[in-house]
């Protein structure tokens, strides 16, 4: 095969310039340290640098935003359990010292101070949030879980779902005595014969209630009507309530009825006494609401069928205006916000008699998630504030008879009621207010007694609660850990296949201009002769 000066030049050509480019090429790498500059380079590291990448940015999301995230949020909520468990086990430890049948005014005055100061905090930890969500509301995470200033205008319905298991004892009192403050008042007014009545109860979530609605949609708020208007105005005061219930063969009825008397306040219920006695009285099988406590009071009858047949029912009422502190009923019950009626708004908590959970979940991991948020009604119950509300007025109750003593006891001793007459009026007048002071220390001591185990219960909750925070921060610790693993294997393996160790690089690239330098020197020799130098 004859060779020509022209294909020796074009080899030599050739041979330089695919020198230069391994050169180049090198030179790219030794710069940037990866293999390739461009997919055409090698298609197969190029599809693996795209995997590699693809699945370690999904890992960062989750190691370096979605797991942090996590974390703050149980943290956040963690510390609102512990906090709350501190204000619960703090009034456990009131209701202690209130069960005491030894009990001074001093301890009254040092338990109404701190049971005061602990009903503000109460719900506040539900309030807790994480970068300005609210932790406990569940979507609602823009809302707070309790009013957060007094509201007067704000109306909901709602409806309470109650079983025979929320049936508590109380104690009622009338003809609390009026103490006397002049000689004669003590000889000429007529004293009080304070009166108690024992009832089982159930109390609502709220008190101050405009009205409850029977099972018939009649709505009852307490007016009596009046028979001689024109048209007649129907009393609105008497109704039925549905209950379900468990005969003894298991089968369950939802066919059972209530009668049941609504009243603005005790002092109506007590001034409604058949025997115009003002006690408090009610029909046997029968029961009574006080819209200004939001108590259903049962009779003996009506009480023991409830027990009987493990009852359950709903109250529907009606509600408008809120404490400062109070829960907003939307976290607990199905209810409807009608403080405009044109534009109602419905909640729906409970859907078949089932809890409706609204988990907000984070992923975590590859086809993991973890559900943050602890929903209010698990840890907050709503029936907190109303038994604090209900130990400050037994302390009230109490400290005030116990005051109406001492006055009374002082004024014994005192020269302007020092006649014969005053000084035995005193007496009956001191034979009254003990006998108050008497039923209000022994309504303390039951009822701190009795609220002891609702407490033990609210405690149980928040543990209960703190538990399973704990559990799922230590499965994310366990997320994190393999996640960051993850981590660094993926990353090994995308730097395996894009980057070239400096030292090889520098090898190749040494070896690469040597033969690029060889290859110009062989071409300038090559180039050196020609035809001309044989003539």
């Amino acid at each position: 095969m004859r060779i020509t000066n022209n294909m020796i030049l074009h080899n030599t050509s050739s041979n330089i310039n695919g020198n230069k480019i391994n050169v180049n090429n090198l030179n790219n790498q030794m710069t940037s340290q990866k293999k390739i500059q461009r997919p055409s380079e090698d298609p197969v590291i190029a599809v693996r640098a795209l995997r590699f990448r693809s699945t370690l940015s999904e890992i960062d999301q989750y190691y370096e935003n979605n797991i942090p995230d996590a974390e703050a949020w149980l943290g956040v909520t963690e510390t609102a359990l512990k906090n709350m468990k501190t204000i619960l086990g703090d009034i456990r430890t009131q209701c202690v010292y209130g069960a005491s049948d030894q009990i001074t005014s001093d301890d009254r005055k040092t338990i109404l101070s701190n049971l005061e100061k602990l009903r503000d905090q109460v719900y506040s930890e539900g309030n807790a949030d994480y970068a300005g969500r609210t932790v406990f509301t569940g979507y609602r995470t823009n809302q707070k879980l309790t009013f957060m200033e007094d509201d007067k205008e704000t109306s909901y319905n709602i409806t309470q779902s109650l079983s025979y298991e929320k049936i508590e004892e109380h104690r009622y009192y009338s003809d609390e005595v009026t103490v006397p403050k002049t000689p004669a008042e003590v000889t000429g007014n007529t004293i009080s014969d304070p009166k108690q009545a024992i009832f089982d109860c159930v109390r609502l979530s709220y008190g101050e209630i405009d009205a409850i609605v029977d099972k018939d949609g009649n709505v009852l708020d307490g007016g009596t009507g009046d028979a001689t208007a024109t048209p007649p105005v129907p009393a609105s005061n008497k109704g039925t309530i549905a209950y379900s219930y468990t005969d003894a063969s298991g089968t369950v009825h939802d066919d059972g009825k209530l009668d049941v008397t609504v009243y603005d306040t005790l002092e109506d219920w007590a001034a409604a006494s058949a025997n115009g006695d003002n006690e408090y009285n009610i029909p046997d099988g029968e029961a009574v609401f006080i819209k200004e406590t939001g108590d259903l009071i049962l009779s003996a009858g009506a009480s023991t069928t409830l027990r009987g047949g493990k009852a359950t029912f709903d109250i529907d009422y009606t509600k408008t205006g809120f404490d400062k502190g109070e829960v907003c009923p939307e976290y607990y019950f199905n209810c409807t916000n009608v403080t405009d009626p044109n534009h109602p708004i419905d909640y729906v908590k409970y859907e078949n008699g089932k809890e409706i959970y609204q988990d907000i979940e984070y992923i975590v991991s590859g086809n993991q998630t973890l559900t943050v948020n602890t929903q209010a009604s698990a840890v907050f119950d709503s029936s907190i504030g109303r038994d604090v509300d209900a130990m400050i007025e037994a302390v009230r109750f109490a400290q005030e008879a116990n005051a109406k003593v001492e006055e009374i006891e002082k004024m014994q001793k005192m020269q302007e009621y020092a006649s014969d007459d005053c000084q035995a009026a005193l007496e009956d007048w001191l034979t009254a207010v003990k006998k108050e002071a008497d039923y209000a220390d022994d309504n303390l001591q039951k009822l701190y007694n009795s609220y002891i185990g609702n407490f033990d219960n609210y405690l149980q909750k928040v543990n209960l609660a703190n538990t399973d925070v704990g559990s799922k921060g230590k499965s994310l610790e366990l997320t994190k850990n393999r996640v960051s693993n993850q981590q660094t294997t993926v990353e090994t393996l995308k730097s395996t296949n894009e980057d070239r160790e400096l030292s090889d690089i520098i090898i190749d690239y040494t070896s690469a201009y040597t033969a690029y330098e060889a290859s110009l020197q062989a071409a300038a020799k090559v180039n050196q002769n020609t035809l001309l130098n044989f003539i």
